[in-house]
C-alpha cells in the first residue's frame, strides 16, 4: 500500500516572488507526500539546470510550467504503482528519464520535487519523524546555525562585494539556546545601525543590508553588536563570511569594486592579494568560517588559499563542488578547502545530495546544509541536517518566514529527541 497512486506538481511562489515547483505525491494509503523546489540567485556554473520558461510572457519568463508539465506528463506515468520505500530505485529511474548530466532536458527542479516529496511519503507511511526515517537511530545532532545577519553581494544593494555575514554561538548549550543567543545578537545589531542612521532593511535571506564602503565596517559593526548583547568573540560566538567570490571576479583578478554604483572607487587584487586580505581578517576578527573564497574555477586560487589558512579555520566549497560527487573528489585529490555546503537544489536528487554528503564524511571534510536565497515555507533541510548528524546549518538570518521555518523545525526536533539530542558547538576540522 505505500505505492505511488498519483503525482501532482503545481506552480508556486518563492520568497523573492518569483515561480518555483511544488510537488505533491500521494500513494495508496492517501498519504500525502508534499516538497517545494528552492532557486539560488548566486549560482555556481555547473548547477544541475534549473528549467524555466524562458522567453515566455508569464511572470516574465520565469514560470516554470515547463517543468511542472514536465513531472505530470512524463515522469509521473513512469513513477506510478512505484514503492516510495525504493528511494534509489525512482531516483535513478527519473536520472534515466532525463538522459543529460545535468538534467537539462526535464530540469532539476522538477526532478527535486518528486525526489524529496517521495521522501516525505515514505516517512508518513512507515509513521517515522523525516529526520529518522532517512538517517536511522543515530540521527541526533543538532545542527551549529551559521545565521546571516549581514547581507550584502547580489543579495542586498549594498556596494559591499562579499555575499553573507554571517555569526556563530559556539557556546550555546543547546540548539534553542543557540537560536535565543542569536536572536539578541541580531536586534542589538539592529538598534546599532539604526542609531547611526544605517539602513535595517533586509536582503534576500534576512539580514540587514546597510550600505558600509568597507567589510572591515561590517565586521567591526558586528563586534559591537555580540559586545553589546554580553558575550565575547571568540568565546561565545564566532564569525563566518561567504565571499561569493566567483561574482566579482573577472580577468583573472578579484574586482571588490564590481557592487559598487558611483564607481568611484578602483579596487582590484591578484588572487595572491586575495588570499593575503583574507588571511589578513582571520588574524583580526573571529572567523571561523569562510565560504567561496575563491571563484569557483579558479583552482590554483583556492591551493593558496587553503595552503594560507586551511588548517585555521573552515573552508567551504559551494560554487567550487555544487554538492556533486565528482567535483567534491577533485578537490578531495587535490587537497582543496576542507569541507562542502549541501545544497539540494545544485544536483537534482536525494540520492545524490546523499551521496555527496557521505563522501564528505568519508574524507573528513564537514558538510554544512544550506538553503538558497529563493525559498519556501518547507523545512525540509532542517531535517536533513539532523538526519546525516553533518553538525552545522545555513538557512538565513532570525527573520522572514521561510528562514525561520527551518529553526522551528529544528526545534520540534530538538523536543522530539529529549534528552537524546547533542548540539556539539564548534568542531574544527
Amino acid at each position: 500500500m505505500s505505492k505511488i497512486k498519483s503525482i501532482k506538481a503545481r506552480q508556486i511562489l518563492d520568497s523573492r516572488g518569483n515561480p518555483t515547483v511544488e510537488v505533491d505525491v500521494i500513494t495508496h494509503n492517501n498519504i500525502l507526500g508534499r516538497a517545494s523546489v528552492p532557486s539560488g540567485i548566486s549560482k555556481g556554473k555547473e548547477e544541475a539546470v534549473e528549467l524555466r520558461d524562458e522567453g515566455e510572457s508569464f511572470f516574465l519568463g520565469k514560470g516554470v510550467f515547463k517543468a511542472v508539465q514536465n513531472v505530470n506528463k512524463i515522469i509521473a506515468p513512469e513513477l506510478i504503482g512505484k514503492s516510495v520505500l525504493n528511494q534509489e530505485d525512482i531516483d535513478r529511474l527519473m536520472l534515466d528519464l532525463d538522459g543529460t548530466k545535468n538534467k537539462k532536458r526535464l530540469g532539476a527542479n522538477a526532478l527535486l520535487g518528486i525526489s524529496l516529496a517521495v521522501t516525505k511519503a515514505a516517512s508518513e507511511e512507515l509513521k517515522l519523524p523525516l529526520y529518522k526515517y532517512m538517517g536511522g537511530i543515530s540521527s541526533n545532532i543538532l545542527p551549529v546555525p551559521l545565521i546571516n545577519i549581514i547581507n550584502g553581494g547580489k543579495h542586498s544593494d549594498s556596494s559591499i562585494p562579499f555575499q553573507e555575514f554571517m555569526i556563530i554561538p559556539i557556546k550555546a548549550k543547546n540548539f534553542f539556546e543557540a537560536i535565543q543567543m542569536s536572536h539578541k545578537v541580531f536586534y542589538s545589531l539592529k538598534d546599532i545601525l539604526y542609531k547611526k542612521g544605517l539602513s535595517t532593511n533586509l536582503g534576500d535571506e534576512g539580514g540587514f543590508s546597510p550600505n558600509f564602503s568597507k567589510i572591515e565596517d561590517i565586521l567591526d559593526n558586528i563586534l559591537e553588536a555580540i559586545h553589546k548583547s554580553g558575550y565575547e568573540p571568540y568565546d561565545h560566538i564566532g564569525l563566518a563570511l561567504d565571499c561569493a567570490a566567483s561574482e566579482f571576479y573577472q580577468d583573472n583578478q578579484y574586482n571588490y569594486s564590481k557592487f559598487e554604483k558611483k564607481k568611484e572607487r578602483k579596487i582590484k587584487k591578484s588572487k595572491e592579494e586575495h588570499v593575503n586580505y583574507l588571511s589578513y581578517l582571520i588574524k583580526r576578527y573571529p572567523i571561523l568560517s569562510i565560504e567561496d573564497g575563491m571563484d569557483q574555477n579558479d583552482w590554483e586560487g583556492w591551493k593558496l588559499l587553503t595552503h594560507e589558512i586551511g588548517k585555521e579555520i573552515q573552508l567551504v566549497g559551494d560554487d567550487l563542488f555544487v554538492t556533486q560527487v565528482e567535483k567534491l573528489n577533485r578537490g578531495i585529490k587535490e587537497k582543496i578547502a576542507n569541507s562542502i555546503l549541501i545544497k539540494v537544489n545544485q544536483v537534482g536528487t536525494l540520492t545524490e545530495t546523499i551521496n555527496t554528503i557521505n563522501l564528505a564524511k568519508k574524507n573528513k571534510y564537514n558538510s554544512i546544509i544550506s538553503h538558497r536565497s529563493g525559498e519556501t515555507e518547507d523545512p525540509f533541510i532542517a531535517d536533513l541536517s539532523v538526519a546525516f548528524n553533518t553538525g552545522q546549518i545555513k538557512t538565513g538570518s532570525i527573520s522572514r518566514s521561510e528562514r525561520t521555518s527551518k529553526y522551528n523545525q529544528l526545534f520540534r526536533i530538538e523536543e522530539m529527541l529529549g534528552n537524546n539530542s547533542y548540539y556539539p558547538g564548534w568542531i574544527f576540522p
